[in-house]
Formats: structure tokens, sequence, C-alpha cells
């Protein structure tokens, strides 16, 4: 039988309100949770939505935001994870697909067979997690007979704006059905992972979020889901793994249970003032490669700088190709050259890359392959 909701959300507060100060040693953001809304059911409490009085003195909802949230709210879930031999489970959020399906974290729901699912109706379903991408940090879990308060959320086909506003949704510190508000800060970030390639395309916002809402949506203000949220590294900075990525990984999850993603098989550094002098570059700008991987499909096709100079002082590496563009794609950046091969580019196709290669611009054709497997602590 399903535990009461208000009793396990009470365990649940009482459980992270005591492991608070561990969460701030380690550097988890804790401080961000009084900026969140917290809201239970259909009865938003302290919401950060503006709002305003008319002549009758009734408050309305200029915003959109509580209209917003009672629409998009009851497609979000809390995600349980059993724990281990006595060992506490974890928590998180997810969001219902318009296709059904639950989409989290691959830290809150991988490495798993099931997970349990609490909807805002009070109910509970166990899931079946078929698909999980640890390079994406995404997991896609199967319910069946969702409840009649879920009609599923669709994720956005456009590419989020900085400045653009934004809700977040979700379970931070175990309280249920929160949402804040913030704008995106930023775009095409690269996000740290366990496996050693960054997850890219990722979106940068100042929306408050903390532990708990991992793996729940930010919407933007037409309900459209523009991000998974992926982690809080700050009070006005979090992350989320961006919807594009997202479409690209989700179906191949459900069908396969994996995804494969685009691998060149190269290590970059950025090229700036000194870089560009070193290699005689016109002016800084693209990425420098630095390492090509043995039996990668780089290798013998692109050319790592193994020699070095000094410029005012420092020691720059000099030699190697300077990567400008995939296709009709201008690389100024490492973030860039990422979320291009991501969000652009499949394992099997040939690209075309534009790079300087001894002061000289010309181009070369690479088959690219899929990232290999790697061993993740």
């Amino acid at each position: 039988m399903s535990p009461d909701r208000s009793q396990h959300s009470r365990r649940r507060f009482l459980s992270v309100s005591s492991g608070l100060l561990t969460l701030i040693a380690a550097g988890e953001s804790a401080g961000a949770a009084a900026d969140s809304t917290s809201a239970s059911g259909n009865r938003p409490t302290g919401a950060t939505a503006s709002r305003i009085t008319g002549q009758d003195d009734q408050p309305t909802d200029e915003t959109g935001y509580t209209s917003l949230y009672e629409e998009a709210i009851g497609d979000v879930v809390l995600v349980t994870i059993p724990g281990e031999e006595g060992a506490p489970g974890g928590i998180g959020s997810g969001f219902v697909l318009e296709s059904g399906d639950v989409l989290t974290n691959h830290h809150v729901a991988g490495g798993v067979d099931e997970a349990e699912l609490q909807f805002t109706d009070e109910t509970w379903r166990t899931g079946t997690v078929v698909g999980s991408d640890v390079h994406s940090d995404l997991a896609v879990v199967s319910v069946d007979d969702v409840p009649d308060v879920v009609s599923g959320l669709s994720l956005s086909e456009a590419e989020p704006e900085i400045g653009q506003e934004v809700l977040a949704l979700g379970n931070p510190l175990g309280l249920d059905a929160s949402i804040s508000q913030g704008i995106v800060s930023g775009t095409d970030r690269s996000l740290p992972s366990p496996t050693g390639f960054a997850i890219p395309a990722a979106i940068q916002t100042d929306a408050p979020v903390n532990p708990g809402n991992s793996g729940g949506p930010l919407i933007s203000l037409e309900g459209d889901v523009l991000g998974v949220v992926f982690a809080g590294a700050g009070q006005t900075i979090g992350f989320a793994i961006s919807a594009l990525l997202a479409d690209r990984v989700v179906p191949s999850l459900v069908s396969e249970g994996e995804y494969e993603h685009p691998y060149m098989g190269v290590g970059v550094d950025p090229v700036g003032p000194q870089v560009a002098e070193a290699n005689d570059l016109e002016e800084a700008g693209g990425v420098l490669v630095t390492e090509v991987v043995p039996d990668a499909p780089a290798d013998g096709v692109l050319e790592p700088a193994t020699d070095t100079t000094t410029i005012d002082g420092e020691l720059v590496r000099t030699g190697g190709d300077v990567i400008m563009a995939i296709g009709d794609r201008e690389i100024p950046n490492q973030d860039l050259l990422s979320s291009t091969l991501a969000l652009e580019t499949s394992p099997g196709e040939t690209v075309e890359i534009e790079v300087v290669r001894d002061g000289e611009r010309g181009t070369v054709e690479l088959t690219l392959a899929s990232r290999p497997d790697v061993d993740v602590p």
C-alpha cells in the first residue's frame, strides 16, 4: 500500500533538513531554497508570481505564473529510488511527456530497474526504467495507467533565448510540487560529467534550483519544456539539459534503451590572443586541436599541436589544426563545438571541417563514430 503523501512529505522534509549542513559543506546550494515557491496540488502558497488587485479587490494573475503552474504541475512527479540493504534511497523530480513516458535524470534513476513515482493527486505508480544515458544525464521511465491529472508536456523545438523568462517545477529538498521563477541566463554551456565528456548545449538559469529539483522541467511561459533541470551551483546559477538534446536522445532510450553520441576523438583548447599569434591566425577564435586519440575518427585527419613557443612569458601550443567551422556552423569556442556535434550530427555521418593549418585555411572530411563506452565510478 502506498504511504500517505503528507506523512511521506514530512518525513522527507525532516530528513533533508537534518542534512542541510552536510549539503552546504559539500557545495550543494541549499540557500536558494528560501527563494523557491512551494505548492501542493492546485493551491500554490507563497507564489513568486506578481499579482495585482482589481477593482473588486480580487487578486488577478498578471504574469500567468499561477495558470501555468496549474496547467503543468499535474505532469510533474516525485521520483523515489528505494535504498539497498537498509541504505537510504534517493529522491528527485521528473515529468510526463506527451508520449506518456516520464523523463528524469540519469543521476536520479539510472542504474536501477524500477522507480516509485508520486503524482500530485496523491497516487503512486511503479515505473520501469526503459533507458538511461550517462552522457546526457537523461533517463526514461515507463509507467502504465497514468492518473487523470496528467496531460503531458512537450519538449520545445525552439532554441532558448538569453533573457527569456522561465519557471522551474519540481521537488526541491523534498518539498512537493514547487515552482520557482527566473530567466535564461546563458546557453550552450558545457556541464561536467563523470564520463570525462562534457554534457553539451546546456541552459544556465537564475531560477532557484536545489537538490530534489533534478529531473524536473524548466518551462517557458508558453508551457513548453526548454530543459531538464540538472543541478544548482549557487543561489542564482542553475543548469538544465537542453530540450533540443533531450529530443534527440529520448526516442532512442525508449526504443533501444541507449543512445549513441557522435565522436571525433580530439582534445581541444580555446584560441586566445596568444595562441592566435603563435599559430599565425588573423584573430582569436576557433579551437586548437591539442590531442588526437589513436584509432579515433580524427586520427590521420586532424593534426594535434605538438610544438610550443613562448608568448609574453607563457608557454603556448603551436603546430596543430585550428577548427573554425563544421559544415556551415562557425565554431568560435569549445562549447559550440560540443553543442554542434551533439545537436547537428550523428555517428556514421561524414562532416566537412574547416581548419587553419600552418597559417592556411582548408577543409578536411571526417566520418564520425559512436562515442566509446566509459567506466563511470
